[in-house]
């Protein structure tokens, strides 16, 4: 039986300032809609995962952020879609975040997220919010 699902890479981005960690929910009229994830979006052809997570972040939030250091990556199955997901590090070179795209945007502590309903491709992330940084 072979596998139909559509495979994507996608990135994402840990922010974080004075405690607080950044998470946006997805717009209601998209896939998994209403759940939070940390900001990011899928790696183009030709594109490393640094210069796509710079460019989604810069076109869903309007702000510039710095990539740094990959913190983790996850892979998961989705009944529709096989991700792989890396999270890095990031840290806001210029501007705020803005909800261009109509999604809800949040700063919470670990424990604040952690009780927020999370798309479960990130939902492996959420411990590691409670871990200093390297």
């Amino acid at each position: 039986m072979s596998d139909e699902r559509k495979r994507l890479h996608v990135v994402a981005a840990l922010i974080s300032r004075e405690g607080r960690f950044f998470a946006q929910q997805r717009p209601p009229n998209t896939s998994r809609g209403g759940l939070w994830e940390f900001p990011g979006g899928k790696v183009e052809p030709g594109e490393t995962p640094q210069a796509a997570l710079a460019r989604e972040i810069h076109e869903e939030l309007g702000c510039v952020v710095e990539v740094g250091a990959l913190v983790s990556t996850n892979h998961h199955d989705y009944p529709d879609l096989a991700l792989t997901l890396d999270l890095f590090q990031c840290r806001l070179v210029s501007g705020e975040p803005v909800a261009r795209q109509g999604q809800g945007l949040r700063w919470g502590t670990a424990e604040e997220l952690c009780t927020l309903p999370f798309a479960e491709a990130d939902v492996p992330f959420l411990p590691l919010l409670s871990k200093p940084p390297r």
